[in-house]
Protein backbone atom coordinates (compact mmCIF):
# COMPACT_ATOMS: atom_id res chain seq x y z
CA UNK A 1 0.00 0.00 0.00
CA UNK A 2 1.13 3.76 -0.86
CA UNK A 3 2.18 6.10 2.18
CA UNK A 4 -1.36 7.97 1.40
CA UNK A 5 -3.44 5.50 2.80
CA UNK A 6 -1.68 5.15 6.09
CA UNK A 7 -4.02 6.35 9.11
CA UNK A 8 -1.63 8.92 10.16
CA UNK A 9 1.65 10.82 8.43
CA UNK A 10 3.67 9.75 11.50
CA UNK A 11 7.34 8.59 10.10
CA UNK A 12 11.11 8.85 10.21
CA UNK A 13 13.93 8.52 12.72
CA UNK A 14 13.04 8.65 16.25
CA UNK A 15 15.61 9.28 19.37
CA UNK A 16 14.94 7.38 22.38
CA UNK A 17 15.18 9.71 25.20
CA UNK A 18 17.81 7.48 28.09
CA UNK A 19 17.82 7.89 31.36
CA UNK A 20 20.96 9.48 33.20
CA UNK A 21 20.06 7.68 36.42
CA UNK A 22 23.26 8.55 38.88
CA UNK A 23 24.86 6.05 41.27
CA UNK A 24 22.71 6.79 43.85
CA UNK A 25 19.75 5.46 41.42
CA UNK A 26 18.05 8.43 41.36
CA UNK A 27 17.64 10.23 37.88
CA UNK A 28 19.64 13.09 37.02
CA UNK A 29 17.08 15.58 35.23
CA UNK A 30 19.84 18.20 34.17
CA UNK A 31 21.45 15.93 32.30
CA UNK A 32 18.38 14.46 30.96
CA UNK A 33 17.53 18.30 29.91
CA UNK A 34 21.47 18.38 28.06
CA UNK A 35 20.46 15.24 26.53
CA UNK A 36 17.03 16.17 25.26
CA UNK A 37 19.00 19.29 23.88
CA UNK A 38 21.73 17.86 22.20
CA UNK A 39 18.77 15.35 20.25
CA UNK A 40 17.05 18.40 19.46
CA UNK A 41 20.49 19.91 17.81
CA UNK A 42 20.46 16.64 15.57
CA UNK A 43 17.76 17.60 13.64
CA UNK A 44 15.73 14.12 14.35
CA UNK A 45 12.58 13.63 12.95
CA UNK A 46 10.88 13.39 16.76
CA UNK A 47 12.23 12.39 20.40
CA UNK A 48 10.19 9.44 22.31
CA UNK A 49 10.23 8.94 26.14
CA UNK A 50 9.73 6.14 27.86
CA UNK A 51 10.47 3.37 25.82
CA UNK A 52 12.02 -0.60 27.01
CA UNK A 53 15.67 1.88 27.07
CA UNK A 54 13.84 4.61 28.92
CA UNK A 55 13.23 2.39 31.54
CA UNK A 56 9.37 3.40 31.85
CA UNK A 57 8.89 -0.45 33.76
CA UNK A 58 10.98 1.20 36.84
CA UNK A 59 10.10 5.04 37.72
CA UNK A 60 7.83 6.61 39.89
CA UNK A 61 4.96 8.27 38.78
CA UNK A 62 6.31 11.73 39.88
CA UNK A 63 9.42 10.72 38.02
CA UNK A 64 7.24 9.77 34.90
CA UNK A 65 5.15 13.30 35.04
CA UNK A 66 8.84 14.96 35.24
CA UNK A 67 10.26 13.58 32.01
CA UNK A 68 7.44 14.18 29.90
CA UNK A 69 6.98 17.68 31.31
CA UNK A 70 10.62 18.42 30.93
CA UNK A 71 10.60 16.55 26.50
CA UNK A 72 7.28 18.00 26.03
CA UNK A 73 8.63 21.73 27.13
CA UNK A 74 11.64 21.84 25.41
CA UNK A 75 10.29 19.95 22.26
CA UNK A 76 7.62 22.79 21.84
CA UNK A 77 9.91 25.85 22.56
CA UNK A 78 11.92 23.89 19.15
CA UNK A 79 9.16 23.04 17.14
CA UNK A 80 10.27 19.48 17.82
CA UNK A 81 7.78 16.40 17.28
CA UNK A 82 7.58 14.18 20.22
CA UNK A 83 6.10 10.83 21.42
CA UNK A 84 5.17 9.86 25.00
CA UNK A 85 4.97 6.67 25.55
CA UNK A 86 2.37 5.79 28.65
CA UNK A 87 3.68 2.96 28.57
CA UNK A 88 3.05 0.54 32.14
CA UNK A 89 2.55 -3.61 32.73
CA UNK A 90 -0.36 -2.44 34.68
CA UNK A 91 -3.01 -1.47 32.70
CA UNK A 92 -4.82 0.67 35.20
CA UNK A 93 -1.26 2.76 35.92
CA UNK A 94 -0.79 2.80 32.19
CA UNK A 95 -4.33 4.60 31.51
CA UNK A 96 -3.33 7.18 34.14
CA UNK A 97 -0.29 7.66 32.52
CA UNK A 98 -1.98 7.86 29.20
CA UNK A 99 -4.18 10.92 30.32
CA UNK A 100 -1.76 12.71 31.88
CA UNK A 101 0.11 12.47 28.80
CA UNK A 102 -3.11 14.00 26.85
CA UNK A 103 -2.06 17.54 28.69
CA UNK A 104 1.37 18.08 26.80
CA UNK A 105 -0.35 17.37 23.39
CA UNK A 106 2.38 14.67 21.85
CA UNK A 107 2.13 14.15 18.54
CA UNK A 108 1.63 10.40 19.56
CA UNK A 109 1.33 8.14 22.59
CA UNK A 110 2.66 5.34 22.87
CA UNK A 111 1.52 1.65 24.54
CA UNK A 112 1.99 -1.66 25.06
CA UNK A 113 -0.18 -4.37 25.78
CA UNK A 114 -0.68 -5.13 29.88
CA UNK A 115 1.62 -7.26 30.60
CA UNK A 116 2.15 -9.42 33.82
CA UNK A 117 -0.74 -12.25 31.99
CA UNK A 118 -0.88 -12.24 28.50
CA UNK A 119 -4.05 -10.48 27.00
CA UNK A 120 -6.30 -12.78 24.33
CA UNK A 121 -7.18 -10.57 21.33
CA UNK A 122 -10.70 -9.98 22.49
CA UNK A 123 -9.25 -8.60 25.78
CA UNK A 124 -6.47 -6.26 23.76
CA UNK A 125 -8.97 -4.31 21.59
CA UNK A 126 -11.01 -4.27 24.93
CA UNK A 127 -7.79 -2.48 26.40
CA UNK A 128 -7.08 -0.04 23.12
CA UNK A 129 -10.77 0.76 23.16
CA UNK A 130 -10.67 2.25 26.51
CA UNK A 131 -7.02 3.66 25.77
CA UNK A 132 -7.93 5.33 22.71
CA UNK A 133 -10.64 7.18 25.29
CA UNK A 134 -8.23 8.24 27.67
CA UNK A 135 -6.39 9.77 24.60
CA UNK A 136 -8.56 12.29 23.77
CA UNK A 137 -8.02 12.45 19.97
CA UNK A 138 -4.60 11.60 20.20
CA UNK A 139 -3.05 9.09 18.16
CA UNK A 140 -1.32 6.11 20.05
CA UNK A 141 1.32 3.53 18.58
CA UNK A 142 1.27 0.16 19.95
CA UNK A 143 4.99 -0.86 21.06
CA UNK A 144 4.93 -5.03 20.55
CA UNK A 145 8.78 -5.59 21.11
CA UNK A 146 10.20 -9.64 20.69
CA UNK A 147 10.00 -9.10 24.26
CA UNK A 148 6.88 -8.91 25.41
CA UNK A 149 4.60 -11.67 26.89
CA UNK A 150 2.81 -12.05 23.26
CA UNK A 151 4.22 -11.13 20.17
CA UNK A 152 1.46 -10.54 17.47
CA UNK A 153 1.89 -11.79 13.74
CA UNK A 154 0.62 -9.16 11.30
CA UNK A 155 -2.48 -10.86 11.02
CA UNK A 156 -2.73 -10.55 14.76
CA UNK A 157 -2.28 -6.73 14.94
CA UNK A 158 -4.21 -6.03 12.05
CA UNK A 159 -7.08 -8.08 14.28
CA UNK A 160 -6.36 -6.29 17.39
CA UNK A 161 -5.34 -2.65 15.81
CA UNK A 162 -7.77 -3.00 12.97
CA UNK A 163 -11.15 -1.62 15.07
CA UNK A 164 -9.43 0.86 16.82
CA UNK A 165 -8.99 3.68 14.33
CA UNK A 166 -6.94 5.67 17.32
CA UNK A 167 -4.28 3.54 16.79
CA UNK A 168 -2.48 4.80 13.69
CA UNK A 169 1.38 2.56 14.27
CA UNK A 170 3.09 0.25 15.87
CA UNK A 171 6.64 -0.55 16.88
CA UNK A 172 7.35 -4.00 15.83
CA UNK A 173 10.26 -6.23 15.02
CA UNK A 174 11.11 -7.40 11.27
CA UNK A 175 11.74 -10.67 10.12
CA UNK A 176 12.41 -12.11 7.04
CA UNK A 177 10.44 -12.03 3.03
CA UNK A 178 7.45 -14.06 4.32
CA UNK A 179 6.98 -11.32 7.23
CA UNK A 180 7.45 -8.75 5.02
CA UNK A 181 4.74 -9.98 2.62
CA UNK A 182 2.04 -10.24 4.83
CA UNK A 183 3.28 -6.83 6.98
CA UNK A 184 1.89 -5.79 3.11
CA UNK A 185 -1.17 -8.03 3.33
CA UNK A 186 -2.47 -6.58 6.66
CA UNK A 187 -0.61 -3.82 8.05
CA UNK A 188 -0.65 -1.51 4.94
CA UNK A 189 -3.14 1.20 6.80
CA UNK A 190 -0.30 1.23 9.91
CA UNK A 191 2.82 3.72 10.10
CA UNK A 192 5.15 0.18 11.04
CA UNK A 193 8.52 1.26 12.98
CA UNK A 194 10.77 -1.89 12.62
CA UNK A 195 14.52 -2.10 14.19
CA UNK A 196 16.63 0.59 13.07
CA UNK A 197 19.86 -1.10 12.38
CA UNK A 198 17.38 -2.74 9.47
CA UNK A 199 15.51 0.81 8.47
CA UNK A 200 16.89 0.55 5.03
CA UNK A 201 15.64 -3.26 4.25
CA UNK A 202 11.99 -1.53 5.78
CA UNK A 203 11.63 1.21 3.51
CA UNK A 204 13.21 -0.71 0.07
CA UNK A 205 10.02 -3.61 1.08
CA UNK A 206 8.13 -0.32 0.88
CA UNK A 207 6.90 -1.64 4.35
CA UNK A 208 8.66 0.91 7.07
CA UNK A 209 7.47 4.18 7.62
CA UNK A 210 10.64 4.65 10.02
CA UNK A 211 12.09 3.71 13.29
CA UNK A 212 11.96 4.12 17.16
CA UNK A 213 15.82 3.22 16.71
CA UNK A 214 18.63 2.21 18.02
CA UNK A 215 20.88 3.47 15.83
CA UNK A 216 19.70 6.60 16.72
CA UNK A 217 21.31 5.42 20.67
CA UNK A 218 24.50 5.41 18.44
CA UNK A 219 24.62 8.07 16.94
CA UNK A 220 21.23 10.86 16.43
CA UNK A 221 22.77 12.92 13.62
CA UNK A 222 24.44 9.53 11.97
CA UNK A 223 21.00 7.80 12.31
CA UNK A 224 19.15 11.37 10.44
CA UNK A 225 21.72 11.35 7.73
CA UNK A 226 21.56 7.46 7.12
CA UNK A 227 17.87 7.87 6.83
CA UNK A 228 17.98 10.75 4.63
CA UNK A 229 20.38 8.89 2.41
CA UNK A 230 17.59 5.72 2.14
CA UNK A 231 15.07 8.46 -0.59
CA UNK A 232 18.51 9.30 -2.03
CA UNK A 233 20.32 6.26 -2.61
CA UNK A 234 18.59 3.24 -1.33
CA UNK A 235 22.00 1.03 -2.26
CA UNK A 236 24.62 3.02 -0.48
CA UNK A 237 21.95 2.91 2.81
CA UNK A 238 21.35 -1.06 2.33
CA UNK A 239 25.67 -1.14 2.32
CA UNK A 240 25.94 0.81 5.47
CA UNK A 241 22.85 -1.31 7.06
CA UNK A 242 25.06 -4.55 6.26
CA UNK A 243 27.72 -2.50 8.20
CA UNK A 244 25.64 -1.69 11.19
CA UNK A 245 24.37 -4.90 11.32
CA UNK A 246 28.16 -6.62 11.19
CA UNK A 247 29.13 -4.48 14.06
CA UNK A 248 26.01 -5.17 15.99
CA UNK A 249 26.47 -9.02 15.77
CA UNK A 250 30.08 -9.18 16.32
CA UNK A 251 30.11 -6.37 19.60
CA UNK A 252 26.90 -5.65 20.97
CA UNK A 253 24.80 -8.94 20.73
CA UNK A 254 27.18 -10.71 22.76
CA UNK A 255 26.04 -8.94 25.61
CA UNK A 256 22.56 -9.81 25.42
CA UNK A 257 23.10 -13.91 24.09
CA UNK A 258 26.30 -14.39 26.07
CA UNK A 259 25.49 -12.68 29.19
CA UNK A 260 22.47 -12.24 29.58
CA UNK A 261 22.22 -8.09 29.75
CA UNK A 262 18.75 -6.13 29.17
CA UNK A 263 17.85 -4.51 25.48
CA UNK A 264 18.20 -1.50 27.86
CA UNK A 265 21.53 -2.25 28.39
CA UNK A 266 22.30 -3.16 24.58
CA UNK A 267 20.83 0.84 24.01
CA UNK A 268 22.58 2.01 26.67
CA UNK A 269 25.65 0.63 25.54
CA UNK A 270 25.33 2.23 22.04
CA UNK A 271 24.94 6.04 23.43
CA UNK A 272 28.16 5.37 26.04
CA UNK A 273 30.03 4.19 22.74
CA UNK A 274 28.62 6.82 20.39
CA UNK A 275 29.76 9.30 23.38
CA UNK A 276 27.40 12.00 22.15
CA UNK A 277 25.79 12.80 25.42
CA UNK A 278 25.77 12.49 28.86
CA UNK A 279 24.08 9.11 29.47
CA UNK A 280 25.99 6.59 30.65
CA UNK A 281 25.33 2.72 30.58
CA UNK A 282 24.07 2.58 34.06
CA UNK A 283 20.67 1.24 34.58
CA UNK A 284 18.57 1.46 37.27
CA UNK A 285 18.55 -0.77 40.28
CA UNK A 286 18.04 -4.54 40.36
CA UNK A 287 19.25 -4.45 36.24
CA UNK A 288 22.74 -5.01 35.52
CA UNK A 289 24.51 -2.68 33.08
CA UNK A 290 27.52 -3.24 31.40
CA UNK A 291 31.00 -1.12 32.41
CA UNK A 292 31.60 1.73 30.78
CA UNK A 293 35.20 0.68 29.73
CA UNK A 294 33.39 -1.86 27.57
CA UNK A 295 31.92 1.32 25.70
CA UNK A 296 34.97 2.90 25.55
CA UNK A 297 37.00 -0.25 23.99
CA UNK A 298 34.61 -0.48 21.38
CA UNK A 299 34.83 3.66 20.03
CA UNK A 300 37.46 3.16 17.79
CA UNK A 301 35.63 -0.45 16.33
CA UNK A 302 32.40 1.93 15.83
CA UNK A 303 33.46 4.63 13.65
CA UNK A 304 35.85 2.16 11.63
CA UNK A 305 33.57 0.00 10.66
CA UNK A 306 30.60 2.44 10.22
CA UNK A 307 32.78 5.68 9.70
CA UNK A 308 29.63 7.29 8.28
CA UNK A 309 27.48 7.21 11.30
CA UNK A 310 29.75 9.65 12.91
CA UNK A 311 30.80 12.08 10.12
CA UNK A 312 29.44 15.72 11.55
Amino acid sequence: MSMTTRRHPIAGNWASLLLPIAEDDSIDFEKLGEEIDILIAAKVDGIYSNGTAGEFHNQTEAEYERIQEMLASRCRAAGMAFVIGACQPDPIIMLDRLRRATAHKPLAIQVILPDWWPLTNLEAVDFLHRASEAADGIPLVLYNPPHAKRVLSPAELSDVCGPCPSVVGMKIADSDDAWYAQARAYLGEFSLFIPGHHLATGIKQGVAAGAFSNVACLSPHGAQAWKELMHADIDAALEIEGRICAFMDSHVVPFRRDHGYSNAALDKLLAAIGNWGPVSTRLRWPYRFIGEQEAKGLRERARAMIPELFAQ
